[in-house]
C-alpha cells in the first residue's frame, strides 16, 4: 500500500499563505502518476470535508466552493508530489488537512468529492488561521 506524507502545517495569521505538500511512495500498483490525488480537511469536532482534486496528469483540477480562487491544487509527477497552494487564510479554514489516494478510473464533476471512495489517506498535517 502507497505511502502518503504530508507536511506544510503550521500556525498562520488571517490572510496569510501556506503551501503544503504531500510525498507519496510505495506504490503496489501503478505509479503517482496513474492516479487522481485529491486533498480533504476536518475541523475539530467536524466531519473530513473534501477541499480538491486533481487529475493523474495535472490536466484536470477540481475546487470545493470555499477554495476556489484562493486554493490551488498541483501536482510533480517527477517528484511524486502534491501540493496545495493555500492564500488568503481565514480561520475557518483551521483544520487538519489530509491527502488522499483516488483509485477511481473515471472521475467528473459530479463524483470528484465522494470520499468514501478515497483509498490511501497521510497522516494529516495540522493547519491553524489565528491571530
Amino acid at each position: 500500500q502507497e505511502l502518503l506524507v504530508e507536511s506544510g502545517g503550521g500556525l498562520v495569521q488571517p490572510g496569510g499563505s501556506l503551501r503544503l505538500s504531500c510525498v507519496v511512495s510505495r506504490f503496489g500498483f501503478g505509479s503517482f502518476s496513474t492516479y487522481w490525488f485529491h486533498w480533504v480537511r476536518q475541523a475539530p469536532g467536524k466531519g473530513r470535508e473534501w477541499v480538491s482534486g486533481i487529475r493523474n496528469d495535472g490536466t484536470e483540477t477540481y475546487y470545493a466552493d470555499f477554495a476556489k480562487g484562493r486554493f490551488t491544487i498541483s501536482r510533480d509527477n517527477a517528484k511524486n508530489t502534491l501540493y496545495l497552494q493555500m492564500n488568503d487564510l481565514k480561520p475557518e479554514d483551521t483544520a487538519v488537512y489530509y491527502c488522499a489516494k483516488d483509485p477511481r478510473a473515471y472521475i467528473d464533476a459530479r463524483t470528484v468529492d465522494r470520499i468514501s471512495e478515497f483509498n490511501v489517506w497521510g497522516q494529516g498535517t495540522q493547519v491553524t488561521v489565528s491571530s
